[in-house]
């Protein structure tokens, strides 16, 4: 199954295709801006069984250099099989698409695999390579840390970017407040796809909390389904800690079951309701039973 760490760094580029062109700058390589892009088909299949797929594929166009490909690859982890199926992509999608160059790009969210994919992956024999492919790598170790409000606002699909490659930064937690306070005056329909976004990258990683706790009280545009689930995903955490923090100072004992009962809650309005009788309760009983 793929995971939301995984969707959310190729398909970013999707919703903001121009966004390659600021990590190319930020990569060090010298490619013209686009005055377009175009988000073809990822089906890299044959009318052999084996099935192929880019993760993301996308035609760029510039007003100078003429047009080119750009396939997008999202990777958690070294994998072996792709030193194949690298190659196989890039020399499918010239063949397919009439010579139009083609650039790989990977994006990695540890260091570890980020220099593992960097490596040039060559095919032929040890005296003469006949084709050797030099993925770029985008990662923590060349993302820019941002954490300044201004810089993230010039750039929010850059600094959207970022924040993901850097989910295990331990200054986490300053990038994405950074974010969160460069979308405080942004529109709708460009903060809604960012948060979704963000939340995605995250995956299962404690940052993922601290995202979802600043949707969650620090701004109010938040509308789309994911983001209005974060918020409440959010009040709910915020109940139940408030809620065994009473209990404990109310001097009534919580079991591992009431524990289990409270984390397992995902119902802000329940929680809320087992809240306000625990501030007149004498135990336990008095603010579980459902009535």
């Amino acid at each position: 199954m793929v995971s939301s760490p995984h969707e959310a760094m190729h398909r970013i580029f999707q919703e903001y295709p121009g966004l390659f062109s600021r990590v190319s700058e930020v990569l060090g390589i010298d490619i013209p801006p686009p005055t377009s892009a175009t988000v073809l088909p990822t089906d890299l299949t044959e009318t052999s069984p084996v099935e192929r797929r880019v993760d993301t594929l996308l035609r760029i166009e510039t007003e100078h250099d003429g047009p080119f490909l750009l396939a997008i690859e999202a990777q958690g982890k070294k994998d072996p099989r792709k030193t194949i199926s690298w190659p196989y992509y890039v020399s499918y999608l010239y063949n397919r698409y009439g010579g139009l160059p083609v650039l790989l790009l990977v994006v990695c969210q540890d260091l570890v695999t980020a220099e593992w994919a960097a490596r040039p992956l060559s095919i032929g024999l040890r005296q003469w390579q006949t084709l050797t492919l030099n993925p770029l790598v985008a990662g923590p170790h060349n993302m820019p840390v941002i954490t300044n409000v201004a810089e993230a606002r010039k750039d929010l699909a850059l600094a959207t970017l970022a924040a993901i490659a850097h989910a295990d930064n331990p200054d986490v937690g300053a990038i994405l407040k950074t974010l969160s306070a460069a979308l405080r005056e942004a529109p709708e329909n460009i903060a809604d796809p960012i948060v979704e976004l963000t939340a995605q990258g995250l995956g299962n990683r404690p940052a993922a909390q601290q995202w979802r706790n600043l949707v969650a009280v620090d701004l109010s545009f938040y509308k789309s389904f994911m983001s209005e689930e974060i918020r409440d995903e959010g009040r709910a955490e915020g109940r139940a800690e408030g809620l065994l923090l009473v209990l404990e100072v109310r001097g009534i004992a919580v079991t591992d079951e009431i524990r289990t009962k409270i984390a397992d809650c995902n119902d802000p309005q329940r929680l809320h309701q087992w809240l306000q009788r625990a501030a007149t309760a004498s135990s336990a009983e008095e603010v579980f039973t459902e009535e």
